[in-house]
């Protein structure tokens, strides 16, 4: 195998490819990348066997083949390469060894052989539809923050990727995330050919992986699901995932119907009060109190080691007096997500959970517990 091909080219490909390689791992191989050197481009595989990252990338191929190499090691070579720099890697040297040159510098990587490299099996994916990158993204950047990280339980270790009937009836497209705190549901326009998509928990780790291949805002994905798969494809990247072998909780039984209670509040106004008075909260809860009254709302935090705050801000609030505490942590990742300038929030009383959306926009809400304080 020999190719070459420019250092920017590469680099970005070798990073793609050596993030989703578990630095910790008994399986040497599992290390490794596979290069495969073929035609007019070059294929830089790599799995951690739960997800699998394709990347291809134009090459000046002079022998084609292929050789496995350590992902992480591969990736600081190529990073510390100088900018436009032409790289060669060749395996036509010392047997067991990657040569790479790029200028005056030259590195001889270890190998191990191809064949102990596994290969993620393809299963009849039943669904496949294509996707704007904006509408993905949208999906699970809004969603992702909601996901569990308890390992016991497992089933809320991702994003339930799923079609459902949406505010107004219609089908949508529906990401679901929750830790049993705070819960995330966003709806997006069904993709012709999705509605038979079986429902999907996206483990975390395929998320932040996925969230590569959204950047580009004219990028169309094409998306293939199983019950036990899922693939996001690009003419250049291809991502490959294990789905989450669990059944997702009845999540529309935590949404409340009845909250009455309507807050209105600029929604950067708020995510900056809470962040101010929080400061002075204990790490442990970081609880905030929220006071409201008509057309007032007053933020305060009394923590008794380390001092109170206190805010005041207008808002639109005309039904009863209402006192409730939040983990102020949770009300900022809510208020984060908010696109639009005004955050809508219905309560019905300071022990239930409480509701949030983006102003007018019923595509996206969000549901938070409170807590005592």
């Amino acid at each position: 195998m020999k190719f070459s091909i420019e250092r920017a080219v590469l680099s970005k490909a070798v990073a793609q490819a050596q993030s989703v390689v578990e630095r910790r791992n008994t399986i040497p191989i599992l290390a490794n990348v596979l290069i495969e050197a073929e035609g007019d481009g070059v294929r830089f595989r790599a799995t951690d066997l739960d997800v699998e990252v394709v990347d291809r990338a134009p090459a000046q191929v002079a022998q084609k083949g292929a050789t496995t190499v350590a992902a992480l090691m591969l990736n600081e070579i190529v990073r510390k390469l100088g900018d436009g720099a032409l790289v060669t890697l060749s395996t036509q040297g010392a047997p067991g060894r990657l040569t790479i040159e790029a200028g005056r510098s030259t590195f001889q990587l270890s190998t191990l052989p191809v064949e102990d490299f596994p290969q993620m099996a393809s299963p009849d994916y039943t669904t496949s539809f294509e996707a704007p990158a904006p509408l993905l993204r949208r999906l699970f950047d809004k969603s992702k923050f909601a996901i569990s990280t308890e390992e016991t339980r497992y089933y809320l270790n991702g994003v339930y990727f799923h079609v459902s009937a949406g505010a107004d009836g219609k089908r949508v497209l529906r990401a679901v995330a929750t830790d049993g705190h705070r819960l995330a549901r966003i709806d997006a326009e069904l993709p012709e050919g999705a509605d038979g998509m079986p429902g999907v928990i996206v483990p975390r780790k395929t998320v932040a992986e996925l969230r590569k291949l959204l950047d580009d805002d004219e990028a169309v994905i094409k998306v293939s699901v199983s019950d036990t798969k899922i693939r996001f494809e690009t003419p250049s990247l291809t991502l490959t995932s294990k789905v989450i072998d669990g059944t997702f909780p009845d999540y529309t039984r935590v949404i409340p119907q009845a909250n009455a209670r309507r807050l209105e509040v600029d929604a950067k106004e708020f995510a900056r009060a809470v962040d101010r008075v929080a400061t002075v909260s204990s790490e442990r809860s970081r609880a905030v109190k929220l006071n409201l009254d008509e057309d007032r709302l007053i933020l305060s935090v009394n923590a008794p080691d380390q001092g109170t705050a206190e805010e005041e801000l207008a808002v639109a609030y005309g039904d009863e007096r209402l006192e409730i505490g939040f983990n102020a942590k949770y009300l900022l990742e809510i208020a984060h997500q908010v696109d639009r300038e005004n955050a809508v929030f219905l309560f019905n009383s300071s022990g239930d959970p409480t509701v949030m959306r983006e102003g007018d926009d019923l595509s996206a809400l969000y549901v938070v517990m409170p807590m005592r304080v």
